[in-house]
């Protein structure tokens, strides 16, 4: 299956690049590429794409067009392409709806195979990042050296370990045997305990935890 990609970045050569390096793996077709939060925003709008890449430092902000575009009907996936490797700007755009947070530099194979990823519904941290991340999550936990996610229950656990296999609500709800709106309940509860802010903090934490099993 080839993934229709929207891409937004504020360097041409680097946009134009990207661009051709998508398309020469045969995996990627990309439908619209734009410059700014503004023009990655009416690009998704209009042709619908499975996976969008932003960058986080363009015009408009990428964390702003991330907002925007994860609010919408049926959005599609979400990575970062960026070269800050801010700790501020990692969770900003995590929080906002992001599922991937790739730095610029990465090779091309690590791009297709991050990227693919994503679009398939896998959260993909560059691994530089992801430590800090996890530290900045695991500094939140409560108690003296317990674990939250140790006080799920069963069937939070089971929800939680699917959610960190890349399975949406509703594919999650199929597996399991539960009403979506049921899984969606569950992982209010699971967010909470575990302190994590959306889906992704929360998948970080379980595979930390379990690993991808």
């Amino acid at each position: 299956m080839v993934i229709k990609v929207v891409l937004a970045d504020d360097h041409p050569i680097f946009r134009e690049g990207l661009v051709r390096s998508l398309e020469e793996t045969g995996q990627f077709e990309v439908v619209g590429a734009g410059a700014s939060a503004t023009e990655a925003v009416a690009l998704v709008e209009k042709h619908r794409p499975d996976l969008v890449v932003l960058d986080v430092s363009m015009p408009g902000g990428g964390v702003s067009a991330v907002k925007q575009i994860a609010g919408m009907d049926a959005p599609p996936k979400i990575s970062m392409l960026t070269v800050s490797e801010d700790d501020n700007d990692v969770t900003a755009a995590l929080q906002a709806g992001a599922l991937g947070y790739v730095l610029k530099g990465v090779s091309a194979e690590e791009l297709r195979v991050a990227l693919t990823g994503v679009a398939m519904g896998n959260a993909h941290i560059s691994p530089g990042l992801a430590g800090r991340v996890l530290t900045l999550l695991t500094q939140k936990k409560t108690g003296q050296g317990r674990d939250p996610i140790d006080d799920l229950t069963k069937r939070e656990e089971d929800i939680l370990r699917q959610v960190a296999k890349g399975l949406s609500n509703k594919e999650v709800a199929n597996v399991l045997k539960l009403q979506e709106k049921t899984v969606k309940h569950y992982m209010t509860s699971i967010m909470e305990k575990l302190h994590a802010r959306n889906r992704v903090e929360a998948a970080l934490i379980a595979t930390d935890k379990w690993g991808r099993n």
